[in-house]
């Protein structure tokens, strides 16, 4: 009887839980992408322009940017934009705005799903459970004294509804918070390590 009263839970409640779970699906699919975003654009940002002031006093401008053009990694990047500025200190920084901006960008893909569906999921849970709190009144009206059968399925539509819609709700709303604060902070550490090589005297203007 529990076997039949869940896969009949299921089947009712099908319009809402299918939604859910399409959320859920993009929202795993996310999260695992940009786990592995991040891990690919780890990399010691003070160590990095450390030695690109090395090639740089050693060997030139043109080896640092040779040096930069094997890696892929943010502050890469946002390294080679402030290396081809030729111009004052000011315009470097805002080549390392601008160059920064981008990174932040391209690592801010998709995040928006993320919040989306941890915003979106309860309300949906919820539209579920007042779906089947409806059910379960139009179901005592027409079937007066029929005992808390009548409604069990009704009860229980809305009661899984609300529990999938926080299940789902949770983890993206984790994952989100893990992207922006990775972003932030991988950000951080750039500026401070780009402040530094546009400060040094080894560049150009960086005076």
């Amino acid at each position: 009887m529990s076997e039949f009263t869940f896969k009949e839970m299921i089947i009712q409640g099908w319009p809402v839980l299918s939604i859910l779970f399409i959320a859920s699906i993009l929202s795993i699919t996310v999260i695992v992408d940009r786990y592995f975003a991040f891990r690919r654009a780890r990399i010691n940002a003070e160590r990095f322009v450390s030695k690109i002031q090395k090639i740089i006093d050693s060997q030139g401008m043109s080896a640092a940017l040779a040096y930069c053009g094997q890696f892929a990694q943010p502050v890469s990047m946002v390294v080679q934009a402030v290396l081809r500025e030729n111009g004052d200190r000011e315009a470097k920084e805002r080549a390392a705005q601008n160059a920064m901006q981008a990174q932040i960008m391209e690592l801010e893909r998709r995040i928006t799903i993320l919040g989306t569906t941890g915003s979106v999921a309860p309300f949906i849970g919820l539209f579920g459970t007042v779906t089947g709190i409806i059910k379960c009144f139009i179901d005592m009206a027409t079937h007066a004294g029929g005992g808390v059968e009548v409604v069990a399925a009704g009860i229980a539509e809305a009661l899984i509804a609300t529990a999938v819609g926080l299940f789902v709700a949770i983890p993206a709303v984790i994952g989100y918070n893990y992207c922006v604060n990775k972003i932030r902070r991988l950000s951080g550490e750039i500026d401070v390590a780009v402040f530094r090589l546009i400060e040094s005297s080894s560049i150009p203007g960086g005076k």
